[in-house]
């Protein structure tokens, strides 16, 4: 199911993570050669994909919403 992006924030890994509309988040890395996503590097190309839609697989199959990013 397709969602739209409405924010990005780090995880403890300093990974970043896409915040979904639906309230699922999942993560978008840049990690070539296996995913390219230069993007995500800087906080312009992120702010270039909010609205953007993302396949949430957390939706396709039912799960609850994730907790809120920060202090949830």
């Amino acid at each position: 199911m397709q969602r739209p992006i409405t924010g990005f924030h780090l995880d403890e890994e300093q990974h970043w993570v896409a915040e979904l509309a639906c309230g699922h988040n999942q993560h978008v890395r840049h990690d070539p050669p296996w995913v390219s996503r230069p993007w995500v590097t800087t906080e312009v190309g992120r702010a270039g994909k909010l609205g953007a839609r993302l396949e949430c697989r957390k939706c396709d199959r039912g799960e609850p919403r994730d907790r809120d990013p920060v202090g949830g």
